[in-house]
Protein backbone atom coordinates (compact mmCIF):
# COMPACT_ATOMS: atom_id res chain seq x y z
CA UNK A 1 0.00 0.00 0.00
CA UNK A 2 0.93 3.44 -1.26
CA UNK A 3 2.53 5.92 1.29
CA UNK A 4 0.85 9.18 2.24
CA UNK A 5 1.91 11.77 -0.37
CA UNK A 6 4.64 14.37 0.85
CA UNK A 7 3.73 17.89 1.42
CA UNK A 8 6.35 20.91 0.01
CA UNK A 9 6.27 22.86 3.36
CA UNK A 10 6.60 26.57 3.88
CA UNK A 11 8.52 27.47 6.75
CA UNK A 12 8.49 30.37 8.69
CA UNK A 13 9.63 31.71 12.20
CA UNK A 14 8.65 33.53 15.38
CA UNK A 15 9.47 37.16 15.95
CA UNK A 16 9.86 36.06 19.63
CA UNK A 17 13.13 34.74 19.13
CA UNK A 18 14.50 38.31 19.29
CA UNK A 19 11.85 40.41 20.95
CA UNK A 20 8.73 41.03 23.29
CA UNK A 21 6.99 43.03 22.86
CA UNK A 22 6.65 42.91 18.92
CA UNK A 23 6.64 46.59 18.08
CA UNK A 24 6.47 48.19 14.26
CA UNK A 25 9.63 49.18 14.54
CA UNK A 26 10.97 45.76 15.68
CA UNK A 27 9.09 44.07 12.84
CA UNK A 28 10.06 46.70 10.20
CA UNK A 29 14.14 45.38 11.14
CA UNK A 30 13.13 41.92 11.11
CA UNK A 31 10.96 41.30 7.99
CA UNK A 32 13.35 41.74 5.67
CA UNK A 33 16.18 40.00 7.12
CA UNK A 34 13.99 37.35 8.05
CA UNK A 35 12.69 37.17 4.22
CA UNK A 36 16.36 37.53 2.98
CA UNK A 37 17.25 34.11 4.56
CA UNK A 38 14.70 32.11 3.09
CA UNK A 39 11.68 31.87 4.69
CA UNK A 40 8.12 31.79 3.92
CA UNK A 41 6.12 32.92 6.84
CA UNK A 42 6.69 35.41 9.38
CA UNK A 43 4.57 34.74 12.84
CA UNK A 44 3.26 37.74 14.86
CA UNK A 45 2.49 37.40 18.64
CA UNK A 46 -0.18 39.88 19.88
CA UNK A 47 0.73 40.25 23.43
CA UNK A 48 -1.58 43.45 23.55
CA UNK A 49 -3.38 44.76 20.84
CA UNK A 50 -2.17 48.01 20.07
CA UNK A 51 1.29 46.69 20.35
CA UNK A 52 1.87 47.06 16.34
CA UNK A 53 -0.45 48.42 13.36
CA UNK A 54 -1.95 45.26 11.53
CA UNK A 55 -2.50 47.72 8.36
CA UNK A 56 1.06 48.53 8.23
CA UNK A 57 2.09 45.33 9.03
CA UNK A 58 0.20 43.93 5.93
CA UNK A 59 1.77 46.61 3.40
CA UNK A 60 5.13 45.69 5.00
CA UNK A 61 4.74 42.02 4.48
CA UNK A 62 2.95 42.26 1.08
CA UNK A 63 6.10 44.28 -0.13
CA UNK A 64 8.56 41.60 1.34
CA UNK A 65 6.26 38.31 -0.26
CA UNK A 66 5.98 36.63 3.33
CA UNK A 67 2.66 35.60 5.17
CA UNK A 68 1.51 35.72 8.20
CA UNK A 69 0.32 33.68 10.76
CA UNK A 70 -0.55 34.93 14.20
CA UNK A 71 -0.18 33.91 18.03
CA UNK A 72 -1.86 35.14 20.84
CA UNK A 73 -0.50 35.58 23.99
CA UNK A 74 -2.32 34.56 27.66
CA UNK A 75 -0.63 36.41 30.11
CA UNK A 76 -1.40 36.72 33.78
CA UNK A 77 -4.93 37.41 34.13
CA UNK A 78 -6.27 36.06 30.72
CA UNK A 79 -8.72 32.59 31.67
CA UNK A 80 -11.51 31.20 29.95
CA UNK A 81 -11.74 28.86 32.60
CA UNK A 82 -12.22 28.91 36.78
CA UNK A 83 -12.40 32.85 36.65
CA UNK A 84 -14.69 35.25 37.60
CA UNK A 85 -17.35 36.38 34.61
CA UNK A 86 -15.79 40.34 34.31
CA UNK A 87 -11.98 38.31 33.38
CA UNK A 88 -13.51 35.32 31.24
CA UNK A 89 -15.74 38.19 29.22
CA UNK A 90 -12.10 40.44 29.41
CA UNK A 91 -10.48 37.37 27.76
CA UNK A 92 -12.75 36.57 24.94
CA UNK A 93 -12.28 40.43 24.06
CA UNK A 94 -9.02 40.03 23.75
CA UNK A 95 -9.16 36.85 21.68
CA UNK A 96 -12.03 38.65 19.55
CA UNK A 97 -9.42 41.42 18.67
CA UNK A 98 -6.90 39.01 17.74
CA UNK A 99 -8.72 37.36 15.63
CA UNK A 100 -9.63 40.75 13.96
CA UNK A 101 -6.02 41.33 14.09
CA UNK A 102 -4.95 38.01 12.19
CA UNK A 103 -8.08 38.96 9.29
CA UNK A 104 -6.12 42.37 8.49
CA UNK A 105 -2.85 41.05 7.90
CA UNK A 106 -4.27 37.68 6.28
CA UNK A 107 -3.20 35.16 8.83
CA UNK A 108 -4.98 31.58 8.51
CA UNK A 109 -4.75 31.03 12.00
CA UNK A 110 -4.70 32.42 15.93
CA UNK A 111 -2.59 30.12 17.83
CA UNK A 112 -1.63 29.80 21.32
CA UNK A 113 -3.36 28.60 24.95
CA UNK A 114 -6.48 29.76 24.26
CA UNK A 115 -7.99 28.54 27.71
CA UNK A 116 -5.68 29.84 30.73
CA UNK A 117 -3.31 31.90 31.68
CA UNK A 118 0.79 30.42 30.96
CA UNK A 119 2.19 29.38 34.56
CA UNK A 120 -1.68 28.80 36.38
CA UNK A 121 -1.71 24.93 37.52
CA UNK A 122 -3.60 23.28 39.82
CA UNK A 123 -4.54 19.78 41.08
CA UNK A 124 -8.29 18.44 38.88
CA UNK A 125 -10.14 15.19 39.72
CA UNK A 126 -11.59 13.85 36.68
CA UNK A 127 -15.09 14.87 37.13
CA UNK A 128 -13.74 18.87 37.63
CA UNK A 129 -11.41 18.44 34.48
CA UNK A 130 -14.52 17.71 32.37
CA UNK A 131 -16.19 20.51 33.91
CA UNK A 132 -13.34 22.83 32.80
CA UNK A 133 -13.36 21.26 29.55
CA UNK A 134 -17.46 22.29 29.21
CA UNK A 135 -16.46 25.89 30.23
CA UNK A 136 -13.88 26.35 27.86
CA UNK A 137 -16.34 25.15 25.42
CA UNK A 138 -19.13 27.59 26.69
CA UNK A 139 -15.95 30.42 27.15
CA UNK A 140 -14.81 29.59 23.17
CA UNK A 141 -17.42 29.18 21.32
CA UNK A 142 -18.38 32.57 20.84
CA UNK A 143 -14.86 33.84 19.89
CA UNK A 144 -14.55 30.78 17.02
CA UNK A 145 -17.92 32.25 15.82
CA UNK A 146 -16.39 35.31 15.36
CA UNK A 147 -13.61 33.93 13.52
CA UNK A 148 -15.41 31.14 11.71
CA UNK A 149 -16.85 34.78 10.23
CA UNK A 150 -13.28 36.44 9.75
CA UNK A 151 -12.16 33.38 8.01
CA UNK A 152 -10.00 32.65 10.76
CA UNK A 153 -9.09 29.45 12.18
CA UNK A 154 -8.32 29.12 16.29
CA UNK A 155 -5.80 26.51 17.06
CA UNK A 156 -5.69 25.77 20.83
CA UNK A 157 -2.29 24.56 21.89
CA UNK A 158 -1.47 22.24 24.48
CA UNK A 159 1.03 22.90 26.97
CA UNK A 160 3.83 21.19 28.91
CA UNK A 161 3.07 20.30 32.59
CA UNK A 162 5.16 23.31 34.07
CA UNK A 163 2.92 25.36 32.06
CA UNK A 164 -0.73 24.72 32.51
CA UNK A 165 -2.62 21.73 33.96
CA UNK A 166 -5.48 21.96 32.07
CA UNK A 167 -4.63 20.73 28.43
CA UNK A 168 -1.32 18.99 28.28
CA UNK A 169 -1.80 16.61 25.24
CA UNK A 170 -3.58 15.59 22.16
CA UNK A 171 -5.92 13.15 23.62
CA UNK A 172 -6.74 15.88 26.39
CA UNK A 173 -6.95 18.75 23.37
CA UNK A 174 -9.70 16.99 21.47
CA UNK A 175 -11.65 16.20 24.77
CA UNK A 176 -11.66 19.72 25.53
CA UNK A 177 -12.51 20.49 22.01
CA UNK A 178 -15.67 18.47 21.18
CA UNK A 179 -18.51 19.33 19.47
CA UNK A 180 -16.60 23.39 18.81
CA UNK A 181 -16.71 23.96 14.57
CA UNK A 182 -13.58 22.16 13.03
CA UNK A 183 -13.75 24.16 10.24
CA UNK A 184 -12.74 27.25 12.89
CA UNK A 185 -11.61 25.71 15.90
CA UNK A 186 -8.75 23.60 15.53
CA UNK A 187 -5.10 22.59 17.18
CA UNK A 188 -1.84 23.79 17.37
CA UNK A 189 0.98 21.64 17.77
CA UNK A 190 4.35 22.48 19.19
CA UNK A 191 6.80 19.61 19.00
CA UNK A 192 8.54 21.24 22.31
CA UNK A 193 5.74 20.71 24.60
CA UNK A 194 4.86 17.34 22.61
CA UNK A 195 8.49 15.83 23.28
CA UNK A 196 7.82 16.01 27.12
CA UNK A 197 4.20 14.94 27.73
CA UNK A 198 3.59 12.20 24.38
CA UNK A 199 4.77 8.70 24.48
CA UNK A 200 4.70 8.75 20.67
CA UNK A 201 4.88 11.58 19.13
CA UNK A 202 4.18 10.97 15.25
CA UNK A 203 1.16 8.82 17.07
CA UNK A 204 -0.35 12.11 18.23
CA UNK A 205 0.28 13.68 15.08
CA UNK A 206 -1.69 11.24 13.48
CA UNK A 207 -4.54 10.72 16.36
CA UNK A 208 -5.02 14.87 15.35
CA UNK A 209 -5.76 13.82 12.09
CA UNK A 210 -8.38 16.40 10.61
CA UNK A 211 -8.03 18.99 13.43
CA UNK A 212 -4.47 20.10 12.84
CA UNK A 213 -4.25 23.58 11.92
CA UNK A 214 -1.14 25.21 12.96
CA UNK A 215 2.98 23.45 13.97
CA UNK A 216 5.55 25.16 15.76
CA UNK A 217 8.99 23.55 15.88
CA UNK A 218 12.01 23.62 18.08
CA UNK A 219 14.84 21.84 19.31
CA UNK A 220 14.06 19.84 22.30
CA UNK A 221 15.94 22.56 24.44
CA UNK A 222 14.07 25.55 22.44
CA UNK A 223 16.95 25.72 20.13
CA UNK A 224 17.46 25.64 16.36
CA UNK A 225 15.18 22.51 15.29
CA UNK A 226 17.69 19.66 14.04
CA UNK A 227 19.95 20.13 16.89
CA UNK A 228 18.53 17.55 19.05
CA UNK A 229 17.41 13.91 20.12
CA UNK A 230 14.19 14.40 17.65
CA UNK A 231 12.39 12.17 15.36
CA UNK A 232 11.95 15.13 12.75
CA UNK A 233 11.62 12.80 9.80
CA UNK A 234 8.93 10.46 12.26
CA UNK A 235 6.96 13.65 12.75
CA UNK A 236 7.22 15.17 9.30
CA UNK A 237 5.86 11.55 8.17
CA UNK A 238 3.37 12.03 10.51
CA UNK A 239 1.98 15.60 9.80
CA UNK A 240 1.51 14.06 6.08
CA UNK A 241 -0.43 11.54 6.90
CA UNK A 242 -2.99 13.67 9.29
CA UNK A 243 -3.04 15.50 5.88
CA UNK A 244 -1.82 18.57 7.61
CA UNK A 245 -0.38 21.49 4.85
CA UNK A 246 0.31 24.17 6.61
CA UNK A 247 3.54 25.84 7.55
CA UNK A 248 6.25 24.31 10.34
CA UNK A 249 7.01 27.60 12.55
CA UNK A 250 10.25 27.91 13.96
CA UNK A 251 8.87 29.02 17.84
CA UNK A 252 11.94 30.09 20.29
CA UNK A 253 12.71 32.91 22.80
CA UNK A 254 15.57 35.10 23.48
CA UNK A 255 17.01 35.08 27.23
CA UNK A 256 17.71 39.04 26.98
CA UNK A 257 13.97 39.81 27.92
CA UNK A 258 14.08 39.48 31.49
CA UNK A 259 9.99 39.09 31.18
CA UNK A 260 9.44 36.66 28.33
CA UNK A 261 12.75 34.51 29.77
CA UNK A 262 11.12 33.92 33.16
CA UNK A 263 7.68 33.11 31.40
CA UNK A 264 9.21 30.63 29.59
CA UNK A 265 12.40 29.62 31.31
CA UNK A 266 14.95 30.51 29.05
CA UNK A 267 17.84 30.94 31.06
CA UNK A 268 20.96 30.96 28.78
CA UNK A 269 21.76 31.47 25.59
CA UNK A 270 20.04 28.46 23.20
CA UNK A 271 22.37 28.90 20.10
CA UNK A 272 25.75 31.14 19.64
CA UNK A 273 23.10 33.86 18.49
CA UNK A 274 19.34 34.38 18.24
CA UNK A 275 19.95 34.66 14.21
CA UNK A 276 21.38 31.26 14.34
CA UNK A 277 17.88 29.53 15.96
CA UNK A 278 16.23 30.92 13.25
CA UNK A 279 19.12 30.48 10.00
CA UNK A 280 20.37 26.92 11.60
CA UNK A 281 16.89 25.75 11.90
CA UNK A 282 15.48 26.94 8.69
CA UNK A 283 18.61 25.43 6.69
CA UNK A 284 17.89 21.94 8.59
CA UNK A 285 13.93 21.80 8.26
CA UNK A 286 14.39 22.65 4.38
CA UNK A 287 16.45 19.68 4.25
CA UNK A 288 13.99 17.54 5.90
CA UNK A 289 10.74 18.56 3.70
CA UNK A 290 12.78 18.84 0.68
CA UNK A 291 15.01 15.98 0.97
CA UNK A 292 12.11 13.29 1.51
CA UNK A 293 13.40 12.14 4.48
CA UNK A 294 10.49 11.77 6.18
CA UNK A 295 9.75 7.62 6.35
CA UNK A 296 7.89 6.75 8.45
CA UNK A 297 4.68 5.85 7.03
CA UNK A 298 2.71 3.91 9.78
CA UNK A 299 -1.05 3.77 9.58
Amino acid sequence: MAGPTKTTRTLGVNTWVWTSPLTDDRLADLAPRIRGWGFDVIELPVENVDDWDPDRTAKLLDSLGLTATIVLAMGTGRELVAADRATVAATRDYLRRVVDMAARVSSPVVAGPAYASVGRTWRMSDTERRGCYLQLRDSLAPVVEHAKSAGVTVAVEPLNRYETSMINTVDQVLEALEGLPTEACGVALDIYHMNIEEQDIPAAVRKAAGRIAHVQVCANDRGAPGADHLDWPGFVAALDAAGYQGPLVIESFTAENATLAAATSIWRPLAHSQDAIAVDGLSFLTGLVQGGGATDQRP
